[in-house]
C-alpha cells in the first residue's frame, strides 16, 4: 500500500507586536523623567548660555519643576504609548519624533524672553505632530481620520496659546511661567521630521531608474 504523504495544516499568523519602537522612545522618555529627579536642575534644564552644548538639547526632558509638572508629562506620554500601539506607529515614526526631540530645544534659542526651560511638553507635541502626520498617510480611513482630528486638535491649541505674542505665559496652579513656545517648536520639528521619514520611505519604496 502506497503511503500518502499528509500536508499539515497551516500555522496561524502570529500577531506581531505593533508600536514597539514607539514605544520604546516613549519608554526611554520617562526613564530620563525619572532619573532627573535625583539629578541637580541646572546641570540638565536648557539655558541661553548652554543653548549651544548639544547634551543640553537632550536633557531638558529630565528637569520638572513640580510634581504637578511631572504627573502631567508623564499622563502626555502615556497616551502618546497608547495611540502609538493603537494604530500602529512604524519605526520611522520613532525614528522621527528621536530626531525632533534635539530639534525642538535647538530651536529654543528664537524665543525672545526665555533664559531657561526644562520639562516634556516640548517633546510631547513633537510627538504627537510625528502621530498626526504618519496616521494621515495611513491607508486606513479610520486612521486618517483620527489623524486629522490629532491635527486639529493640535492646531487649535497652538492657535490658543498665541505663542507668537507671549512665549512665557502665567497660568494658575502651575507656580511657574509655561514656556508655550516649546509647544510650537515641538510641533514644527515634529512635523518636519515626520514628513522627511515618510519621504524617505517612499524613495526607498520606488528607487529612481535610469532610462
Amino acid at each position: 500500500m502506497r503511503g500518502r504523504t499528509v500536508t499539515p495544516p497551516p500555522r496561524a499568523a502570529v500577531p506581531q507586536p505593533q508600536g514597539r519602537a514607539w514605544q520604546a522612545v516613549a519608554s526611554l522618555l520617562a526613564v530620563l523623567a525619572l532619573v532627573g529627579l535625583a539629578l541637580p536642575p541646572d546641570t540638565l534644564a536648557w539655558t541661553r548660555e548652554t543653548a549651544g552644548q548639544p547634551a543640553r538639547w537632550f536633557t531638558p526632558v529630565a528637569v520638572h519643576l513640580s510634581v504637578l509638572h511631572l504627573l502631567a508629562n508623564a499622563a502626555g506620554l502615556l497616551l502618546l504609548a497608547l495611540l502609538g500601539r493603537a494604530v500602529a506607529l512604524p519605526p520611522a515614526a520613532a525614528v522621527a519624533w528621536l530626531s525632533a526631540w534635539p530639534l525642538t530645544h535647538l530651536s529654543l534659542v528664537l524665543a525672545p524672553g526665555l533664559m531657561r526651560y526644562g520639562g516634556l511638553s516640548g517633546v510631547l507635541h513633537a510627538g504627537a505632530a510625528v502621530a498626526a502626520v504618519f496616521m494621515l498617510a495611513m491607508p486606513v480611513r479610520r486612521q486618517r481620520l483620527l489623524g486629522a482630528a490629532l491635527a486639529a486638535g493640535l492646531t487649535f491649541k497652538l492657535h490658543s496659546e498665541n505663542f507668537w505674542v507671549a512665549p512665557l505665559q502665567e497660568h494658575p496652579g502651575w507656580g511657574f511661567p509655561v514656556a508655550v513656545i516649546s509647544h510650537a517648536t515641538g510641533a514644527v520639528a515634529g512635523s518636519g521630521a515626520a514628513l522627511v521619514a515618510l519621504g524617505w520611505r517612499r524613495l526607498r519604496r520606488f528607487p529612481a531608474t535610469s532610462g
